[in-house]
C-alpha cells in the first residue's frame, strides 16, 4: 500500500508544480532553452539508420476505426505521425492528457505541436524536470480510469522513473489480483542514435523494459507504424513504453493513412521477403537491415527482414517460421550486445528451431561500452558489419 500512496503522491506534486513548471519554462529555465539550437540538427543529422529512411510501403494489416478509411493518406514524416496520432487519441477520449518536460510548447522534438492550442493548457502540459514525478502523476492518473501519454524527453532520461514503472505500473493488476489497473498509461520516449548524441542522448534502454512482466515495449520504425502502434498502445488494457527514434523523426517520410488506425501488438512485419537468411531487428535498425539486404542482393543473397515492432511480447512464431526457411538468422540492435534482446531471439531461435539451422544464429549490436561520442561510426551496428555477418553465416 505504501507504493501505492508513493505513486498517488507523485501524482499530485506533479500536478501541483504543472504551473510553475510551465511559467520556468517560459521564461528560459529548463532544458528546452538550451536545445531549441540543435533541434533541427539532432533530429536531422543522418546516420546509419536514416539514409534509406524514406518508404512508401503501408503496412497490410492497419484496422480502421471511427469512419477512417483505406485510400485516405497523408504525406508525413515520424514526429507528425506521432503528434498525428496523440490528436486522434485527444479526438476520441475527451479524458486523454499528454504531458512531460516542455511538452506544451511541442517538446524538443516538435512531436506535441500545436496540441496545447487545439485541446487546451488543462490537457496538455508541462511538468517539473522530475521523471519520477511524470511516471507517478502518469500511474495516479491511470489508476483512475483516465488516458495518460507521458513523454520522457530523451530515453536516456528514463532511468530516475525505473522504480515506479517496473515496481508500480507494470505490477499494479497482479498485485490487487485484478482489481485495480493501469492500462491507459503510456510512456513516450525519443531513443537510439543521433549522430552526435554521446552518451546521455543516444541508449536504447528498451531490454530494461522488456525484462519486466506486466510492460508491453513497442519500438516505431517509421511514420505508418508509429501512428499505428501508437494508438494501439493508448488503447492496450496494459501499461506501453513507446521508443521512437529520434534520427529518423524527420528523415523518415512516408503515405500514412488519415484518421484513426491501430496496428497490433506482438505482431511482427516482414518488410522484405527472402529465402537464404532472416535478418531480424526492429525501430531504426530496421532501415540498416534493409540497407544490408539489398547489398547482399548484389551477392546473389536473397535476405528476408523482419521488423519486431514490438520488442515485448515479441512475435516468436513469425519469426521462428522464417529461419525454419532460411535456415540462417541475424539479430541486429543498437543497445549492448551482453544481455541485449538478440540474446533472447537467438536463444529462442535455437529452442524452437534448431534442427533447421544451417549456422549458428549471429548478433550484430553495439558494444559493452557506454555509448562513445567521437567514435559513434565505430560503435553503431551499421549495414556493413551487418553484412560481414550475411558473409560469414553463408560461408559458414
Amino acid at each position: 500500500m505504501a507504493r501505492v500512496m508513493k505513486a498517488g503522491m507523485c501524482a499530485l506534486r506533479a500536478a501541483s508544480a504543472s504551473a510553475t513548471a510551465s511559467a520556468a519554462a517560459t521564461a528560459g529555465i529548463g532544458r528546452t532553452a538550451t536545445w531549441w539550437a540543435g533541434v533541427a540538427r539532432l533530429s536531422t543529422t543522418p546516420t546509419a539508420a536514416s539514409s534509406e529512411a524514406t518508404v512508401s510501403t503501408l503496412p497490410p494489416d492497419v484496422v480502421y476505426h471511427n469512419g477512417a478509411g483505406a485510400g485516405k493518406v497523408k504525406r508525413m514524416n515520424l514526429f507528425t505521425a506521432i503528434n498525428d496520432a496523440m490528436a486522434v487519441a485527444m479526438e476520441a477520449d475527451p479524458m486523454a492528457v499528454v504531458f512531460g518536460e516542455d511538452v506544451a510548447f511541442g517538446g524538443v522534438f516538435r512531436a506535441s505541436m500545436g496540441l496545447r492550442e487545439r485541446f487546451g493548457g488543462a490537457r496538455v502540459f508541462n511538468t517539473p524536470l522530475a521523471e519520477q514525478g511524470i511516471a507517478g502523476f502518469a500511474i495516479g492518473y491511470a489508476a483512475m480510469g483516465r488516458t495518460a501519454i507521458a513523454e520522457i524527453q530523451f530515453a536516456d532520461y528514463i532511468f530516475p522513473a525505473f522504480d515506479q514503472i517496473v515496481n508500480e505500473a507494470a505490477k499494479y493488476r497482479y498485485r490487487s489480483g485484478g482489481q485495480f489497473n493501469v492500462g491507459s498509461l503510456t510512456i513516450r520516449a525519443p531513443y537510439g542514435a543521433v549522430g552526435h548524441g554521446g552518451l546521455y542522448h543516444s541508449q536504447s534502454p528498451e531490454a530494461y523494459f522488456a525484462h519486466t512482466p506486466g510492460l508491453k515495449v513497442v519500438v516505431a520504425r517509421s511514420p505508418a507504424t508509429a501512428k499505428g502502434l501508437l494508438l494501439a498502445c493508448v488503447r492496450d488494457p496494459n501499461p506501453c513504453i513507446f521508443f521512437e527514434p529520434k534520427a529518423l523523426y524527420r528523415a523518415a517520410v512516408e503515405d500514412v493513412p488519415e484518421g484513426d488506425y491501430t496496428l497490433p501488438l506482438g505482431k511482427a512485419e516482414v518488410v522484405r521477403s527472402g529465402s537464404d537468411i532472416t535478418l531480424v531487428g526492429w525501430g531504426a535498425q530496421t532501415h540498416v537491415l534493409l540497407k544490408a539486404a539489398t547489398a547482399a542482393a548484389a551477392d546473389g543473397v536473397s535476405a528476408e527482414v523482419i521488423d519486431l515492432r514490438t520488442v515485448m511480447p515479441w512475435d516468436v512464431d513469425t519469426v521462428v517460421a522464417s529461419v525454419k526457411r532460411t535456415g540462417r538468422a541475424i539479430v541486429s540492435h543498437e543497445a549492448p550486445i551482453t544481455a541485449g534482446l538478440g540474446a533472447e531471439i537467438a536463444a529462442t531461435i535455437a529452442d524452437r528451431a534448431f534442427l533447421s539451422l544451417e549456422a549458428p544464429v549471429a548478433r550484430v549490436c553495439g558494444y559493452d561500452t557506454p555509448f562513445p561520442l567521437a567514435f559513434e561510426k565505430l560503435y553503431l551496428p551499421d549495414s556493413l558489419k551487418v553484412l560481414e555477418a550475411i558473409r560469414a553465416t553463408l560461408k559458414y
